[in-house]
């Protein structure tokens, strides 16, 4: 093979770009072995593979080209070191932001496919997966109050009780009586976060489904109520109102599509 490669067999050998290799001349990170100075057309030699890879190395880690060209000349092991230490606690951020980026579309994801194929009309006792979730302050009521008022309160608190409102919301009643006294007004606020604490355990619960805006139930808790006593089914334990649908789904609210689940037996 001829020590003096054009630039097109130099690119086929090494898998770089032609226009990549010209880039990196004109700034001076990677250069040729010698331009003719006629024809002016770069030639390679096969030894600079060798330090090719150095910049495609630096280059597939997202080491800003300056900072490549500068190390390239100075560089030493302890150079590197510190670099390569930026460089994986940068790297280790933008995980983390992909892991939570991850966590928000799974638990949306997950609840719209559910409600795809929920049947809505139904009132029936069903196995639940364990879901966790992030339990909010308990809500206060003033007379002439709606959710509203307790949600906006419990928003301008979000950093401090750690919620992050790009995971679905929803509602918690402590019991049944709570539920049925006053089916919008949840105890709690509950957030569908893979980082909360408080569990929806697995096991079977009476279910449920609403359409409207939130809080807007409609005679779902009369009919569940009905329900579970015509079939001897005892209900325990908090009610939670899970939104499979919400305003990321539908510009309509009266399209919402609200989820009741109590455990049962």
């Amino acid at each position: 093979m001829s020590d003096e490669l054009s630039i097109q067999e130099f690119s086929k050998i090494s898998g770089v770009d032609a226009s990549t290799l010209r880039y990196w001349d004109s700034i001076g990170i990677f250069v040729p072995l010698k331009r003719d100075p006629e024809t002016n057309y770069r030639y390679y030699s096969i030894t600079q593979l060798l330090s090719l890879n150095f910049v495609t190395t630096m280059s597939d880690l997202e080491i800003p080209l300056k900072t490549i060209g500068r190390l390239r000349q100075e560089r030493d092991p302890e150079k590197l070191l510190e670099l390569l230490e930026k460089q994986e606690r940068k790297m280790d951020m933008e995980m983390r932001r992909l892991r939570h980026r991850y966590s928000i579309i799974h638990a949306r994801r997950e609840l719209i496919n559910y409600g795809l194929k929920a049947d809505e009309t139904e009132i029936s006792v069903r196995n639940i997966d364990e879901k966790a979730m992030i339990l909010w302050p308990r809500n206060e009521y003033n007379e002439g109050d709606t959710f509203l008022q307790p949600l906006a309160g419990s928003i301008s608190a979000t950093s401090e009780h750690h919620i992050n409102l790009s995971f679905p919301v929803g509602g918690y009643h402590d019991g049944m009586e709570s539920f049925m006294n006053a089916p919008g007004c949840p105890d709690h606020f509950v957030s569908i976060d893979p980082t909360g604490t408080h569990m929806l355990k697995a096991g079977k619960y009476l279910v449920g489904y609403a359409r409207g805006y939130y809080a807007e139930l409609g005679d779902l808790p009369e009919r569940m109520s009905a329900y579970s006593k015509e079939n001897s089914i005892k209900v325990s334990g908090p009610v939670y109102t899970i939104y499979l649908r919400e305003e990321t789904c539908t510009p309509d609210p009266t399209q919402y599509l609200a989820q009741v689940c109590v455990a049962a037996k």
